[in-house]
């Protein structure tokens, strides 16, 4: 049994279709039932529990042989640090209880950066808990999300401008369809057993873009020119709240200065790359289309 722990977000989902595409059972661990329609529907059993209350996780990991897990902030959170420590331990303690074969965890790139760069630093903490765990640890560090830029396209369509936490807008950097992480972590899966107690791979897209390459995209799928403008720092904090607690805001703009300043969210020196397929226009395709 393959258990996915937040398997109605894009990464648990596409994990959990690959699984059953390749015929395993697959238990799909969710916050809310009324959200599992979908993975009922490609055949998934379904558990309730809350990844903060570590006795309900447990008893819904039950027997399950595998483990994938996924730590996702709480957006509203008013400390977003000390809610998502009281994750670690919430399912470090439930995973110590049920002891399952293997787990995956997704993790972020900049994990293995020693000194404090924002979120990768809160995954630092992720996989050193982890790493104490009995069983085979496989670790995902996945890029940033090429959906992520959902936030800022309305503001390109009715401005004709793309803002961008990206300085400067030339540079490269690492991204990944979501859908692909989530498909990627289901062929770790598939792969033989290594016997070492823990692997980390790092998941990104076909090649990497610049911001001057979303821009474009944009220009093509909305037929109309858009230009790439630098988000002055300044602003950075009044922008992401509009969506977000100031908590997590502070930590995503620490990850954004480390990787414009240094590229330190990135892969790990001599680490192992998996690559997606979907090119960054196919992703932000339907993100267009929903509009």
């Amino acid at each position: 049994m393959y258990a996915i722990i937040g398997a109605t977000g894009q990464v648990g989902f596409s994990s959990a279709t690959a699984l059953r595409q390749a015929g395993l059972p697959v238990r799909a661990i969710v916050r809310d039932a009324g959200k599992s329609a979908r993975l009922r529907e490609i055949g998934c059993e379904i558990a309730v529990a809350n990844l903060e209350e570590s006795a309900a996780l447990a008893s819904a990991i039950g027997n399950a042989s595998h483990v994938q897990v996924i730590l996702p902030p709480d957006p509203q959170a008013e400390d977003t640090t000390a809610q998502m420590h009281r994750a670690i331990e919430s399912l470090v303690q439930a995973l110590n209880q049920v002891r399952p074969e293997r787990i995956l965890a997704i993790s972020d790139y900049g994990a293995h950066i020693a000194h404090d760069i924002g979120m990768p630093t809160v995954f630092r903490l992720f996989e050193e808990r982890l790493g104490q765990l009995p069983g085979q640890k496989l670790v995902l560090r996945s890029a940033e999300h090429m959906q992520g830029w959902r936030r800022v396209i309305p503001v390109a369509i009715a401005t004709g401008t793309l803002p961008s936490f990206h300085d400067p807008l030339d540079k490269l950097f690492p991204t990944i369809s979501a859908p692909d992480a989530g498909r990627i972590a289901a062929e770790l899966w598939l792969r033989p057993a290594s016997g070492k107690d823990i692997e980390i791979f790092h998941a990104e897209g076909p090649r990497r873009y610049c911001v001057h390459d979303v821009a474009a995209a944009l220009s093509q799928l909305l037929d109309r020119a858009i230009d790439a403008r630098a988000l002055p720092r300044s602003q950075w904090q009044a922008t992401f709240e509009r969506s977000m607690s100031a908590s997590l805001a502070g930590l995503l703009i620490k990850a954004n200065d480390a990787q414009n300043e240094g590229a330190l969210v990135d892969v790990e020196p001599n680490g192992t790359v998996c690559r997606g397929s979907t090119e960054l226009i196919d992703a932000l395709r339907p993100l267009i289309a929903r509009r």
